[in-house]
C-alpha cells in the first residue's frame, strides 16, 4: 500500500491510538473495541475503524482487539519498530529543549547530535549530548547514518540549515522554524508552528466569545 495515499490525519490519529494503547498495557488491559478506543482518545468508533482499515483487519468481530497486539501493529505500521537517528540544528532554548526531550527515545527517535554557530554555546553539555559546531554536520550524518534533521534556528537562517541538511544527505526535516521552507518533493517534511496551533485556539475562542 502506497504510504502517500493515507491521509495525513490519519497518520496523526494513528499515533494517538499508540500512544493510548500504550497507556491501556501500563494499566493491565488484555482487550478493547474500536468504541473504547474512540471514547478514550476523542474520535467516533467508525472512525477508529475507517483509519485502521487502510491497513487490513485487526481484532476479531464481537471480542475486539487484544490490546499489546494492535499495540506492535501500530508501532510496525509508523514506522516505530525501528530506531530513527536525529539530529537538532540550533541549541538555543528550543532546541536544547528538543534535546533534553526523553519522549523522543521513548518513541524510537535516537538524538545523536545538536549543533549550533554559536562560539558561547558550542561545548555546552545537553544531558548527553555536547553542542557541536556546524561545520561538523556532514561528518555527523554519515557517522551517525542520520535520517532525520530537526531545525530549531531562527527564521532568517532555516532555508540554509535546510540546504545544509539536504546536501549533508539528510532525507526528512521536522522543521519548528516560523518560515515556509523550500525542500525536493522527494523529502519527507513536515513543519511544527507553535503560533498556528495557538491562533487555532484563539479562532475558536473568539468564535464562542
Amino acid at each position: 500500500m502506497k504510504v502517500f495515499k493515507i491521509p495525513e490525519a490519519t497518520v496523526m490519529r494513528l499515533s494517538i491510538y499508540s500512544r493510548y494503547l500504550h497507556q491501556l498495557m501500563e494499566e493491565g488491559e488484555e482487550t478493547i473495541s474500536s468504541g473504547e478506543i474512540a471514547k478514550g482518545v476523542g474520535v467516533s468508533s467508525a472512525q477508529v475503524r475507517k483509519d485502521l482499515a487502510y491497513f487490513g483487519e485487526f481484532g476479531t468481530r464481537g471480542v475486539g482487539y487484544k490490546v499489546s497486539e494492535l499495540y506492535c501493529q501500530l508501532m510496525k505500521i509508523l514506522g516505530l519498530d525501528h530506531r530513527w537517528n536525529t539530529i537538532i540544528v540550533g541549541a538555543g532554548k528550543l532546541g536544547s529543549a528538543l534535546a533534553l526531550y526523553q519522549g523522543f527515545f521513548e518513541r524510537g527517535f535516537n538524538i545523536c547530535a545538536i549543533l549550533d554557530v554559536n562560539p558561547n554555546i558550542i561545548g555546552n553539555k545537553l544531558g548527553s549530548l555536547r553542542v557541536q559546531p556546524l561545520d561538523q554536520l556532514q561528518d555527523l550524518v554519515e557517522q551517525y547514518d542520520i535520517q532525520i534533521g530537526v531545525i530549531a534556528v531562527p527564521a532568517t537562517h532555516a532555508q540554509d540549515v535546510t540546504e545544509q541538511l539536504l546536501e549533508a544527505g539528510v532525507k526528512a526535516i521536522l522543521n519548528f522554524s516560523p518560515r515556509v521552507l523550500k525542500v525536493p518533493p522527494d523529502i519527507v517534511f513536515r513543519n511544527v508552528d507553535l503560533s498556528v496551533n495557538l491562533e487555532v485556539l484563539s479562532f475558536n475562542l473568539a468564535l464562542n466569545r
